[in-house]
């Protein structure tokens, strides 16, 4: 656990978590600004620029390499699965999802719900991402495995992802393959340590460097220490010096900034500054183009969607990065906007009609499940068309459940619908739509003593409470949530229908919030279905529609 995590009560924009990138290439010195807000260098003039965030979806903790023309993005999901996903672009702001590198990072206790053990706020934490000699390499660490994982590929649209993991786990690591062939990772929370690795990565080199480059990052700040401890790691050489990104906030006032070292050696002697300080905007590091521009990929807590990328533009002066314009994050870039967004061709988030042709029975990858699901326990092959989630335990909430399949939601506004058919349902159970987090709300079907009904739950007062109830005598039901993000306070509002038209408002809206340290992950929509007396059941879904909200109230 993070020691800063017991310094503030609500933390959304530093993470668990590292992110790093591949040797970069050297920064052009006669390079123009990568970007002017309202002016256009590398767009016509009519053409619709890019805006930041570049998501406005959880996808904290990013670690960007460049191959060639094309980008590649690492991020956190924590206890989803599959896990560690990677993300690809050709211009720095349009991203698809293309893959995960581990389908579950592990298989024990924990990640499978059982024995009232979980890994909510845990599981895998923040990659780095890196491209050494025709192999991709995403690191990561993990308090629920106790290890440093390392996944290899050659192809990361395709795979397969290779792991190999070794104790200790390295806490907010980067990795980085130096010139001579020696290869290092540097972490911790605070006080940064580098360690040289053994060739093949499968542990720390007997004998190899083993050395503290930073006692306390947060010297930074003179004597205001005791905030945010300097964290999130990523290590770049560029020009032949390293560079050193991390997070790190003073006592006095939590601000998250990005603080950067850097040194002639890899172990130093390394000097600091803060590079920027705006709005919380930090963690993260650097990615140039091809034509010799330089960004800086950060993120910022954006309340209860979750932690929300923006890309900044970079320039160098005396060999030290100057993030941003006039110190500041630019909310309008010089890049075409292209198709910018979340739901469109991302595969970010995505609809499905869960409708397969016979022997596909694979989810888009937009979809991940709440800890390790059980392949028994759910197809898309019992009834052709419907995702079908059986019971196989008996539990008591919604967190404790197993195979609760979910996606993102997205700002500023986004909305779910779905389709169930309920007449498999036992007595006791549970099934419907949910907008998931630690204090989560959905609408769903319940059925208690052979009867059915329509009930709105929520717990945002920490309890999970039933706000309305409405019997049901059909046994097929739409729901939809509207979740609204901006402006603030942010809320879910249910409604459901009997014939798919026309909809009936249940309950009241749900205040959404961002649990810390409790989840550390935005909010999802999510399908769900759950036994309390006697497992056995089932429920099929028809579709699940996402689409980008109105944000009004």
């Amino acid at each position: 656990m993070h020691l800063a995590r017991l310094l503030h009560p609500v933390v959304f924009c530093w993470a668990a978590l590292t992110s790093g990138i591949a040797l970069a290439a050297e920064p052009s010195p006669g390079a123009k600004p990568a970007l002017r807000d309202g002016a256009s260098a590398l767009a016509a003039p009519q053409t619709k620029l890019a805006h930041n965030p570049i998501i406005w979806a959880d996808v904290p903790d990013m670690s960007m390499i460049r191959v060639g023309k094309s980008y590649y993005m690492s991020s956190t999901t924590m206890h989803m699965s599959p896990g560690l996903p990677i993300m690809k672009s050709e211009d720095l702001v349009n991203w698809r999802l293309v893959s995960y590198a581990h389908e579950a990072l592990v298989d024990n206790e924990a990640m499978r719900l059982e024995n009232g053990k979980d890994a909510y706020s845990k599981g895998s934490w923040a990659s780095s991402l890196r491209y050494h000699n025709g192999v991709f390499y995403a690191s990561t660490f993990s308090y629920t495995s106790g290890r440093t994982h390392i996944y290899t590929t050659r192809d990361p649209e395709r795979g397969p992802w290779k792991e190999t993991s070794f104790e200790p786990l390295l806490h907010d690591n980067s990795l980085l393959f130096d010139d001579d062939g020696r290869v290092y990772m540097v972490y911790g929370g605070g006080r940064i340590t580098l360690v040289e690795l053994k060739p093949d990565l499968s542990g720390i080199k007997p004998g190899g460097v083993n050395k503290v480059l930073i006692e306390n990052v947060n010297t930074i700040f003179g004597s205001d220490l005791g905030g945010l401890n300097g964290e999130g790691s990523q290590l770049f050489k560029i020009n032949g010096r390293y560079y050193l990104f991390n997070i790190a906030s003073p006592k006095s006032r939590w601000a998250p900034s990005v603080i950067v070292h850097r040194a002639d050696r890899i172990d130093g002697p390394y000097e600091g500054r803060i590079v920027l300080d705006d709005r919380g905007i930090a963690q993260g590091g650097l990615i140039d183009t091809p034509d010799g521009k330089w960004f800086a990929y950060l993120f910022k807590g954006d309340g209860a969607v979750g932690r929300i990328p923006y890309l900044v533009p970079v320039t160098w002066k005396d060999g030290w990065p100057v993030l941003g314009e006039n110190g500041k994050v630019p909310m309008t870039l010089d890049i075409p906007a292209g198709a910018q967004g979340v739901s469109g061709a991302s595969g970010i988030v995505a609809s499905d009609e869960f409708d397969r042709r016979p022997g596909d029975a694979v989810l888009p990858l937009a979809w991940q499940w709440n800890h390790n699901p059980r392949p028994s326990d759910w197809s898309l092959t019992k009834r052709p068309g419907h995702l079908s989630l059986a019971t196989s335990r008996v539990v008591a909430t919604l967190p404790e459940a197993t195979n609760t399949l979910t996606q993102r939601t997205f700002g500023p506004a986004s909305s779910a619908t779905t389709s169930i058919d309920v007449s498999g349902m036992k007595d006791g159970d549970v099934a419907g739509l949910t907008v998931f987090q630690k204090q989560y709300c959905f609408v769903g079907v319940k059925m208690t003593d052979g009867v059915r009904s329509l009930v709105m739950v929520s717990a945002d007062s920490d309890k999970p409470e039933e706000i309305a109830s409405v019997p049901l005598s059909g046994k097929t039901v739409h729901f939809k949530v509207d979740a609204e993000f901006h402006p603030a306070p942010e809320f879910a509002r249910f409604s459901y229908s009997l014939d798919g038209k026309s909809w009936t408002p249940i309950g009241r809206p749900s205040r959404l919030t961002y649990s810390y340290p409790t989840h550390f992950i935005g909010n999802r929509f999510g399908l769900f279905y759950f036994s309390t007396k006697t497992a056995g059941g089932r429920v099929d879904f028809d579709y699940y529609r996402i689409v980008p909200g109105a944000g009004s109230r």
